[in-house]
C-alpha cells in the first residue's frame, strides 16, 4: 500500500472535492493544519467544494461553524450537503401537507426551505395522520430513539408515503476508537423491518457530485478528469467518486485507519486512486 503526499497529489487537479468529517474535521474539531492546507490550495488556484452527508446543518450554518472552529473563508456556496439534495426532491415531489421527520429542529430547516410544514415524529398524532405526506430521516439526534423510531415504523406501516433519507452514513466516529450510529443506520433498521427501500441522498449516490459538477461549470469549464474526490470512507466518498468517474484519494484520518486500510480496500473491492495519511501530510 503506497502512501502519497496529499499536496503532491492535489497538484495534478484543478478541482478538489473534500468530505468534511474525517477529512477536514473530526470529533475534536478541525484537524490540525487544515486551515493552512486549504489556503495553500486556494493560493494554487484550486476550486474547492465540501461534499458532506451531514444533513444536521444548512450550508450557511456549516460555513459559520467552520469559521467558529478556525477555518475561515469556506463560503456557504462551496458546501454541498445531502440535506440540500433532499430539499430539492421535496420541492419537486412533495407539494403539500406535513412532512414528518426524525432529527433536530435545526435540521428541519431543509423542510422549511422547501416551503413545506415540518412536524417532528414525537409530535405525531398516530390516530390522525391524514395530512402527513412524506417522512424524512435527517439526523440521529433530537428525538427519543425508543419511542420515536417505533412511531416511525408505525407511521410507515399505516401510510404509503415517500420516505427520504438525507444522510446515508450508517456510523460516524465519536472518539479515536468508538463510533456512533448515524441516520443511515436508523433508516436501514426501519427499511429492514418494513421490507422497503427508501429514497437515499448523499454519497455514494451521484446527486451531490452532479450538483457540484454543474455548479463549478457555471463559473468555468471543467471535465471530470480535473476533479479529485478526497474522503475517509470507502463505501461513501471513494465509491461515490469512482462511480461518478473522478479520481479519488482515501485519507486515513477518519473512518479508515492505517492499520486496517489495506484489508478494507481488498475486501470491499472499492479501490482509491491514491492513499494519503491526511490532507495535512
Amino acid at each position: 500500500m503506497q502512501i502519497e503526499s496529499f499536496l503532491d497529489v492535489a497538484h495534478n487537479f484543478k478541482v478538489i472535492f473534500l468530505d468534511s468529517y474525517g477529512v477536514v474535521k473530526n470529533h475534536r474539531g478541525l484537524i490540525p493544519g487544515v486551515s493552512k492546507v486549504i489556503n495553500q490550495l486556494r493560493d494554487a488556484g484550486k476550486v474547492i467544494r465540501i461534499l458532506t452527508n451531514d444533513a444536521s446543518r444548512s450550508p450557511q450554518r456549516q460555513s459559520e461553524r467552520f469559521a467558529e472552529q478556525g477555518l475561515t473563508g469556506i463560503h456557504a456556496d462551496e458546501i454541498v450537503t445531502s440535506g440540500m439534495m433532499a430539499k430539492l426532491f421535496l420541492e419537486q415531489k412533495v407539494l403539500s401537507g406535513q412532512v414528518a421527520y426524525l432529527g433536530t429542529e435545526a435540521a428541519a430547516q431543509y423542510i422549511l426551505d422547501a416551503a413545506l410544514n415540518p412536524i417532528p415524529v414525537s409530535e405525531l398524532d398516530m390516530e390522525n395522520l391524514d395530512d402527513i405526506t412524506a417522512m424524512v430521516f435527517l439526523d440521529d439526534e433530537g428525538f427519543d430513539w425508543n419511542r420515536d423510531i417505533n412511531k416511525t415504523v408505525n407511521l410507515m406501516r399505516k401510510k404509503n408515503i415517500p420516505a427520504i433519507l438525507a444522510n446515508s452514513d450508517k456510523l460516524y466516529p465519536v472518539s479515536k476508537n468508538n463510533v456512533s450510529i448515524a441516520t443511515g443506520g436508523i433508516a436501514k433498521l426501519v427499511e429492514s423491518i418494513l421490507g422497503r427501500k427508501f429514497i437515499h441522498f448523499g454519497k455514494p449516490d451521484s446527486q451531490m457530485f452532479n450538483y457540484a459538477f454543474e455548479q463549478i461549470n457555471q463559473a468555468g469549464k471543467y471535465d471530470r478528469s480535473d476533479i479529485l474526490m478526497v474522503g475517509d470512507t470507502l463505501h461513501t466518498d471513494i465509491l461515490g467518486g469512482n462511480k461518478f468517474g473522478v479520481r479519488t484519494a482515501l485519507v486515513l484520518s477518519g473512518n479508515t485507519k492505517p492499520d486496517n486500510a489495506e484489508v478494507k480496500i481488498n475486501s470491499s473491492g472499492v479501490i482509491p486512486d491514491y492513499i494519503c495519511n491526511s490532507i495535512v501530510d
